[in-house]
């Protein structure tokens, strides 16, 4: 059934449920919100467009999974607690059992970790999918990527490389834990909150490890070595591919949004403690050195070299 604008907006304001700290959300010019006394607000926003970011064939329910599971992601990599979120939809038409199901999945993840959709907007328009998302952060306790230090070690969240590999599976017979993996991503949103005074840097691994760290390497004047042999592949990665293309789709393939960060060695144990406290794994992949840039070093310690070193909206 096509629905008008305002309907569209009424369907989606009736199935919202809100916090104590929305004084108003939907259905006016802006929403009001009441942030907690000595907390920092983090936001972030990320746009997801119909063949770039998604399969076209995906199901709406994962789509809407995925454009806030995306944004949950950005507030684990800074530690931060999720509390709000706005969406921007554009539809080729009002479709309402498109917008349903795409809320089945969005609000799905919105009641995990209790955030709040307090508005938007919504336009005709090719299919894409645009989520301001917020959350807040004890002052001067965020988890950046400046932070840093020559000596830290290299870990990462969860397994790599899985989305990746569903997406080098399409049009053929692909793996559905794979394909899971694509559609459906888990924002660490416990492991960034547990990593705060643990942690030194950290980043969500989206456009891919190497380019990914490569950002903390950057920004925190640093150079990092990795062991590709180390790098954590799950059980349905390692049965479909060979090491070479997984080394490659785990290195660069990017849609993992799993964490990478640095710690000093005096917090592994705390570290590991807390991850599997939270029942996620956490891997030791490097560590951080002087200088610029990342090798990365197969299993006889020889560089060994991405054909890309992960996602580029512009690159060609």
């Amino acid at each position: 059934m096509s629905l008008g604008e305002f309907d569209l907006i009424a369907r989606i304001r009736a199935r919202v449920q809100q916090r104590g700290d929305v004084v108003l959300g939907i259905g006016d010019d802006a929403a009001l919100l009441q942030p907690p006394s000595g907390r920092q607000l983090v936001v972030t926003a990320d746009t997801l467009n119909d063949g770039v970011h998604f399969p076209g064939e995906t199901a709406p329910a994962d789509v809407g999974w995925k454009a806030l599971a995306v944004n949950l992601s950005d507030l684990a990599a800074m530690g931060a607690e999720p509390a709000w979120c706005t969406l921007s939809l554009s539809l080729p038409e009002a479709d309402s059992a498109w917008t349903d199901a795409f809320l089945d999945g969005f609000l799905e993840l919105a009641r995990q970790h209790d955030i709040a959709l307090i508005g938007g907007d919504t336009t005709r328009g090719p299919l894409s999918i645009s989520v301001t998302a917020m959350g807040f952060i004890e002052p001067g306790r965020a988890l950046r990527r400046d932070a840093a230090q020559v000596g830290d070690e290299i870990w990462v969240s969860g397994t790599l490389g899985d989305a990746a590999a569903a997406l080098a599976q399409l049009g053929g017979h692909g793996d559905a834990a794979l394909r899971v993996r694509l559609d459906r991503p888990t924002p660490r949103v416990e492991v960034g909150r547990a990593l705060i005074g643990i942690a030194n840097a950290a980043v969500d691994i989206s456009d891919g490890l190497l380019a990914d760290l490569g950002h903390i390497c950057e920004r925190s004047g640093v150079g990092a070595e990795i062991e590709m042999t180390s790098l954590p592949a799950s059980p349905a990665l390692q049965q479909a591919f060979e090491t070479a293309q997984r080394w490659s789709f785990q290195a660069a393939g990017g849609d993992d949004y799993e964490l990478c960060f640095t710690a000093p060695p005096s917090h592994r144990d705390e570290l590991l403690r807390v991850c599997e406290s939270i029942g996620v794994a956490a891997t030791r992949i490097g560590r951080i050195v002087r200088g610029s840039g990342i090798v990365a070093l197969d299993a006889d310690s020889r560089a060994w070299q991405a054909l890309r070193q992960g996602f580029d909206h512009f690159s060609r």
